[in-house]
């Protein structure tokens, strides 16, 4: 039997980086090759950028939507970030863990405080770190998706991001995404096998 086979409780796996260290291509790459987690979709007043889907990528609202589902207490967390709100519906997250299943969040420090707050012992969190802030600089260049002011906004934000690397449970470094892709998923292999991931396995066991 597979780790994956036994009756355990999902985890909440983090991603959180400065814009353009790489934790989107990380979250793309751990998909992929992992059909035990899958992305937590995000609610968010943004307009959907080129081959976003509505309902797949995001959930697409206006302003007034999203203010009403916080008065509502729909978010696990949420959060404003470049003017635009983003939150994490509660509801499919814990019928995930329920099942065993892990949900991965692509969020930012404010969002990922939120969720410790509420979900602290289900929450695995990693920070993730560009080489310089050089490469940093060329990365959000290169993707060729910002302007040149927003590129200088994103920079300017960066060391307020990363000053928060410190409330996190890991630490990658992404110079070689190959090395990182497989430092997260030695961190991944090893929070599944955590002792209290695995009560319900164990009540299941010593069941009269």
């Amino acid at each position: 039997m597979s780790n994956d086979q036994v009756n355990r409780r999902g985890l909440l796996l983090v991603l959180s980086s400065p814009s353009g260290a790489g934790k989107s291509t990380l979250s793309k790459l751990l998909l992929e090759k992992d059909d035990n987690i899958s992305l937590s979709i995000s609610t968010t007043t943004r307009r959907p950028r080129l081959g976003e889907v509505d309902g797949k990528d995001y959930n697409f609202v206006s302003q007034n939507e999203f203010d009403m589902m916080v008065e509502q207490n729909v978010f696990l967390e949420y959060a404003k970030v470049f003017d635009h709100s983003y939150g994490t519906p509660a509801e499919p997250v814990q019928k995930a863990l329920n099942e065993g299943k892990d949900v991965l969040f692509d969020i930012d420090w404010q969002g990922t405080q939120q969720l410790n707050d509420k979900v602290e012992h289900d929450l695995v969190r990693v920070f993730i770190l560009p080489p310089s802030k050089e490469e940093l600089e060329k990365r959000l260049k290169s993707r060729a998706q910002d302007s040149d002011e927003v590129v200088a906004k994103r920079m300017a934000k960066a060391n307020g991001e990363i000053s928060h690397w410190a409330e996190y449970d890991y630490v990658i470094i992404n110079e070689n995404l190959e090395h990182a892709e497989a430092e997260l998923f030695v961190i991944l292999q090893a929070e599944r096998m955590r002792r209290m991931r695995h009560a319900p396995f164990v009540n299941e066991l010593t069941k009269d």
